[in-house]
């Protein structure tokens, strides 16, 4: 079948990257989706296949079944999978397709490990060594302090940082939100303001030429940190674990700590609760310093 504007794969992937950018989804979902879908084309136009309407379930299964062959670990195929989902169902909202020959595929089954949670001595021992950078050491605790994610971090402006709190702004299919921001944070962050400056940019963590600081670049900075501390299999998403942790072992309410955490569902927050063993009394919403 010969592919129209309409129906041709390429110019619908084109077409769909450019809808998630107007929904403001995150660079890195996108950029993410943007290879995951072209890689998913390439394969089905070398089975000279062009159009929508020429894919069926078992095209879709042959490239999953490829990736497996290829090395790629069950965790990574299931994403490249949300994303062909993804697009799939726009195609069908679109109507230019009735029925979704991604939606009966089934995921690799995989084991999800348990998170990596950072004790007092590993923490201490990385704020001991980013001490001199005044930047990664006010976003390690920011991390640590409040539980924001690492994009939350690269997105915060000087406007949404106020008194006592942070404000999060909506992004994707997250809502908006209040994060309270602890004496340490607090401290952390006006000793790295006051370095900074006013006036070079509206994002809170820059570059030296007064660029947004990239996620890419947090994460390197912190896992050159981690390496100098000597700390073994971390990842900068361990601080907010740890965050999450040491709240609920303290004896914070699982509702109070789903919220600032910004977990959709509550059993994800309640996932922790398998890994620490809760010595605190209940304390509400009482936070604990870190």
């Amino acid at each position: 079948m010969a592919a129209t504007n309409q129906t041709n794969l390429q110019s619908l992937q084109r077409e769909f990257i450019e809808d998630l950018k107007t929904k403001s989804r995150s660079s890195a979902t996108i950029l993410a989706y943007n290879k995951d879908i072209e890689q998913l084309i390439t394969a089905l136009i070398g089975d000279e296949k062009t159009s929508a309407p020429e894919v069926a379930p078992k095209d879709i299964e042959k490239f999953r079944d490829s990736l497996s062959e290829k090395g790629y670990t069950a965790k990574s195929i299931s994403r490249k999978l949300n994303a062909i989902k993804a697009f799939f169902r726009w195609i069908v909202v679109k109507k230019i397709l009735e029925n979704d020959p991604a939606a009966p595929v089934a995921h690799p089954r995989y084991d999800n490990p348990p998170p990596r949670i950072l004790s007092r001595l590993e923490y201490r021992a990385l704020r001991d060594a980013a001490r001199g950078d005044k930047r990664i050491a006010s976003i390690i605790e920011l991390m640590l302090q409040t539980g924001v994610r690492i994009g939350e971090v690269a997105n915060l402006r000087v406007e949404d940082i106020k008194e006592d709190s942070l404000f999060i702004k909506a992004y994707a299919s997250q809502p908006q939100r209040e994060v309270p921001l602890n004496p340490p944070a607090k401290t952390a962050l006006n000793e790295y303001l006051t370095e900074r400056g006013e006036g070079k940019n509206d994002h809170v963590f820059i570059t030296k030429n007064a660029r947004p600081l990239l996620v890419r670049n947090i994460r390197s900075s912190i896992d050159r940190y981690f390496r100098e501390a000597g700390i073994e299999n971390a990842k900068v998403n361990d601080l907010r674990s740890t965050f999450i942790a040491q709240q609920l072992k303290s004896g914070v309410d699982v509702v109070t700590i789903s919220k600032i955490a910004g977990h959709k569902r509550l059993s994800t927050t309640e996932r922790y609760l398998e890994f620490v063993e809760k010595k605190g009394v209940n304390r509400g919403t009482k936070l604990e310093e870190l």
